[in-house]
Order: C-alpha cells, then sequence, then structure tokens
C-alpha cells in the first residue's frame, strides 16, 4: 500500500467525514424544508436562483452549483410544473430559457429560510465564528481545485 503523506491522510478523513456530513445535511434538510413541499435539492436549486444576480439558465445554475446539468434540469422542471419556477425568453440564446422563482416559490423559499435561521444557530451552537471561517476557507480551497481538476479532465475528454 503506498504511503501518504500525513497531509494527506488527515486530507482522507475529512473527505470520509465530508461524505458521511454530506449525507447527514440531506436528511436534516429535507426533514427541515419537508412542511414547504421542498426538498434539500430542490432547496439548494432554490437558493441559487434566489441569490443569482440576474436570471440564469439552467446550464449556469449547475455550474454555479458544481452540479449535474441533467439533474438540476429535471427538478427545475418538477419545480416548473408545481408552479414554483417559471421560464422567461433568454435574449442571449433561443433555446437556454432563463429561470426565476414565481411568487409561490418565493413564498416556499422564504419559508425555507425562516426555518433554516434558528436551526442555523443551532447548528453552529459550540463553534466560533473563527472555527467556522478556518473551515469555510477550507473547503473552498478544496472546491477550487477539485473544479480545476475537473474542467482539465472535461478538456481532455473533448
Amino acid at each position: 500500500m503506498p504511503s501518504r503523506s500525513p497531509s494527506a491522510e488527515t486530507l482522507t478523513d475529512l473527505v470520509l467525514t465530508l461524505f458521511r456530513v454530506n449525507n447527514a445535511t440531506l436528511v436534516w434538510g429535507d426533514r427541515l424544508v419537508r412542511p414547504f413541499g421542498l426538498t434539500s435539492a430542490r432547496w439548494q436549486i432554490m437558493g441559487a436562483i434566489a441569490y443569482a444576480d440576474r436570471p440564469q439558465p439552467v446550464a449556469w445554475l449547475a455550474r454555479d452549483l458544481g452540479a449535474n446539468r441533467q439533474n438540476v434540469q429535471r427538478i427545475v422542471n418538477e419545480l416548473e410544473q408545481e408552479g414554483l419556477l417559471r421560464f422567461e425568453n433568454n435574449p442571449h440564446h433561443k433555446r437556454a430559457q432563463l429561470v426565476v422563482l414565481t411568487a409561490a416559490g418565493k413564498r416556499a423559499y422564504d419559508d425555507a429560510i425562516r426555518a433554516w435561521d434558528p436551526a442555523a444557530d443551532d447548528l453552529a451552537r459550540g463553534l466560533s465564528p473563527d472555527e467556522l471561517a478556518t473551515a469555510l476557507r477550507v473547503l473552498s480551497v478544496l472546491r477550487s481545485r477539485l473544479a480545476a481538476s475537473n474542467a482539465g479532465e472535461d478538456e481532455a475528454e473533448a
């Protein structure tokens, strides 16, 4: 078995923990937003729409989320069928419609955020802002490196 550096050993433990945290977060998030007709995946996509500077097509939302475009498209289509999202014409691209929240979608998203705020306080209990900032910084660097690595792989396949 090849030997790893101490940093690689710790990173391996971190990644395995991230997988577990991700799964637990999805289950927890599903329970949190279920009363508003959402799932963690739907809430995440609606958040990307809500926080975007302007309406975006599905491909841009998927890129910003680091998610598979087809999965985002499927969820966007479901949300549109349920009246939580709508499509608008994109003046820059005929086929890539822009995705926007409807009034009902904004209400569901806002309800989810109101549920999130006290839940976030509870999750953060006992963790200092500095500890959380360090974790955010480390995860942001890892995400950037992984995205760069994945982009290189995408170019090699093209």
